[in-house]
């Protein structure tokens, strides 16, 4: 039962702790609200809990089994989110299997022009644990509504029952079965948080095994360092009212997802990893996500390698905010800036 309260306050990449505390979530130690945002992002932000470290920290789940309780009751209650987006959306859902790997083919009404015969692999986040089965569309729906394009989202297998490198092999096999389908030069790649860092591990991987790459790449925050290193780690903790602090729920994610592995090897944290020959690849973060400097550090490497990057930073944005407010105008402009992105390298 300690896992389950207060999830109606926790409807995506949030790890602030779900317990049967009586501790009033808005606590006076808020950080100031950003006033540079818009007047919706501010508002959202507002009406959204925070949490300290300390409490992060103590909800952490201390055993398999505990993680699969609280996975499971995350997961339920981001159904709820994601029912009333399908009913708000004017994309058609079909439940599919691709190489053995469950995948949920998303069709916007109407397809732009452009991205006829493209297709688009959305790869979800969740901390590699979390948004597994209805819930792993969430962003889909987005990029296939606001770009009119065909998404494929992998339900890739997570940890604790599958660590890696399972979820990695489900989307290189899901990536190899849409070019097989769709042609070389008629896919894009994207996901946020877990699923950005996935999308980088991806591409890594593709590129080792020379296969045809996609035409452009999106990492909406990724999670592409899984120990703590990135400096917003330290400089955005408890500032960042989506993940608050890496101590606790964030670190033993990424020690379940790695498993027997380091988390340094680069194809778990694939910023120890290679980035000759990437993709154009867009990143966004925001000034208070605790993943600023992982995706700052990626636009670095892949520049630094040669190759093309657009990093747009949003203002008072913590952790994937454009995606949980999704009715922002910094979401409509993340999704914007995407789509023109996107048709660029056509």
């Amino acid at each position: 039962m300690k896992y389950i309260h207060m999830l109606m306050y926790v409807l995506t990449f949030s790890f602030a702790p779900i317990t049967l505390a009586t501790t009033d979530p808005m606590h006076d130690n808020k950080p100031p609200l950003p006033q540079a945002a818009s007047e919706a992002l501010i508002n959202s932000i507002s009406a959204f809990p925070h949490f300290t470290k300390e409490e992060v920290k103590a909800s952490t789940p201390g055993t398999n089994e505990a993680w699969r309780n609280y996975v499971h009751a995350r997961n339920s209650e981001q159904k709820k989110k994601i029912k009333k987006m399908k009913k708000a959306l004017n994309v058609d859902i079909e439940l599919m299997n691709l190489i053995d790997v469950v995948v949920r083919k998303l069709t916007p009404k109407a397809i732009t022009p452009e991205f006829k015969d493209k297709v688009y692999l959305d790869i979800h986040g969740g901390a590699f644990v979390l948004f597994g089965g209805l819930p792993s569309i969430e962003e889909g729906l987005l990029v296939a509504e606001r770009l009119g394009i065909v998404v494929y989202s992998v339900d890739y297998r997570m940890p604790p029952t599958f660590p890696f490198p399972a979820a990695l092999n489900d989307v290189v096999a899901v990536y190899n079965a849409l070019l097989d389908q769709a042609g070389e030069g008629n896919i894009f790649v994207g996901g946020t948080s877990a699923g950005g860092g996935l999308v980088l591990s991806l591409v890594q991987s593709l590129i080792k095994s020379e296969t045809p790459l996609p035409n452009a790449v999106y990492a909406g925050t990724p999670w592409a360092d899984l120990t703590k290193t990135s400096d917003s780690l330290y400089t955005n903790e408890g500032i960042d009212n989506v993940l608050v602090t890496y101590d606790g729920q964030l670190e033993a994610a990424a020690k379940l997802y790695a498993g027997k592995k380091a988390l340094t090897d680069p194809a778990i944290s694939p910023l120890y990893g290679s980035f000759e020959h990437f993709p154009p690849t867009c990143l966004v973060t925001g000034t208070r996500d605790l993943f600023l400097s992982d995706t700052v550090r990626v636009n670095r490497a892949i520049r630094d390698s040669g190759g093309v990057t657009q990093l747009e930073v949003f203002e008072g944005l913590s952790h994937a905010e454009y995606l949980i407010f999704y009715k922002t105008p910094e979401s409509e402009t993340t999704y914007q800036l995407m789509k023109s992105f996107f048709l660029s390298y056509l």
